[in-house]
């Protein structure tokens, strides 16, 4: 498989530039916030909109070239779209819905059948889609993508309208399924755990730009840049002062001054810490990068503990401190973070 993606189009608020490639298998993510232009993209990639220029190809096979004057309609593509709502048609059975994937090439009644048993849906071919609930309209609209044997598939939030318990059940059963499919997938999601457990790969993108590719759980170990950090969900950034290779001061954290694992580079201008990684130092003369704190705010969740600090006269900001209910031990006067778990961060 390969999947070529260079595009440029000018949108309301901004321009969308995307450009990657990818060979053999994909299993792609793309994070971001809402508005900027992840969905944009899928859509381009469907044929659905038109960029102003670029290139799209799957397999060898040219979607559209700008210099070329090539833009295959989508029903042309084979190219399957899983949209936010499922986009079922209300006046349709599942059955119908399903049959309406194969195109003007039609579906048997058994190969129906061999798609309602693989997704989970006998005894439903006859319901309408007011009639099911949300898992199983979500089961009907993968079914009819899975009929018209798409090269790629595409999937925009397609877990974004189901409950917590049902979101992770399907979460689960996509992995599953992409792995039994054996089908190249592009994931669209503003959800870093979504992205974190179902995409081998990720595309981090902000106001139409990537900001950060690469594998993902290597992305989000070490961003790299800013805006990777935070897209990711790193809750504690700093600016800093160089103070050597491998020293640093954390302006916005009381000028502490933290030792780092990497080298401090020139082009280092942040340093970040996920709100897991800290540790209480009390009583441990060992530890090193001790930060002083003081309490601002203590929230409780189901399983973990959420505690603010404030850290200096001269602080900007409060650290985050998450920490599970079984490692609680009370409010320290002191963090740690060991040198390894210091995020160095471009602009």
């Amino acid at each position: 498989m390969s999947l070529e993606v260079s595009i440029r189009k000018k949108l309301k608020g901004f321009y969308l530039n995307v450009s990657f490639a990818q060979e053999g298998q994909v299993n792609l993510g793309i994070l971001g916030a809402s508005g900027c232009g992840k969905s944009m993209t899928l859509k381009c990639i469907a044929g659905i909109v038109t960029p102003d220029e670029g290139r799209i190809a799957v397999n060898g096979r040219v979607l559209y070239d700008s210099e070329k004057k090539i833009n295959l309609p989508p029903g042309k593509r084979k190219v399957g779209y899983l949209f936010q709502n499922y986009a079922l048609f209300p006046h349709m059975t599942v059955e119908q819905n399903i049959a309406c994937g194969f195109g003007n090439n039609g579906g048997g009644k058994a190969i129906i059948e061999e798609l309602l048993g693989r997704f989970q849906l006998e005894g439903l071919g006859g319901r309408y889609p007011g009639e099911l609930s949300g898992g199983q309209q979500q089961r009907v609209a993968l079914a009819r993508m899975l009929a018209g044997n798409p090269e790629v598939i595409l999937l925009d939030e397609p877990f974004s309208a189901l409950d917590a318990h049902l979101k992770e059940a399907m979460q689960i059963q996509m992995i599953k399924s992409l792995e039994t499919w054996k089908k190249d997938a592009i994931l669209v999601t503003h959800s870093r755990d979504e992205a974190y457990r179902i995409c081998r790969d990720l595309m981090v993108m902000e106001s139409g730009r990537e900001v950060a590719f690469g594998n993902t759980r290597e992305l989000f170990r070490d961003p790299k840049t800013l805006a990777a950090a935070r897209l990711t969900g790193c809750k504690n950034i700093s600016r800093i002062r160089r103070l050597g290779d491998h020293q640093l001061e954390a302006l916005d954290w009381g000028g502490v001054r933290l030792m780092s694992k990497d080298e401090v580079t020139e082009e280092i201008r942040f340093a970040g810490v996920r709100a897991h990684d800290f540790h209480p130092a009390d009583g441990c003369a060992e530890m090193v990068n001790r930060i002083p704190v003081r309490l601002s705010e203590l929230t409780e969740a189901p399983f973990e503990m959420v505690i603010l600090f404030s850290c200096g006269a001269q602080a900007e900001h409060e650290i985050w401190w998450k920490v599970s209910k079984p490692d609680y031990r009370g409010i320290p006067e002191d963090l740690s973070v060991a040198p390894e778990d210091i995020l160095l961060l471009r602009e």
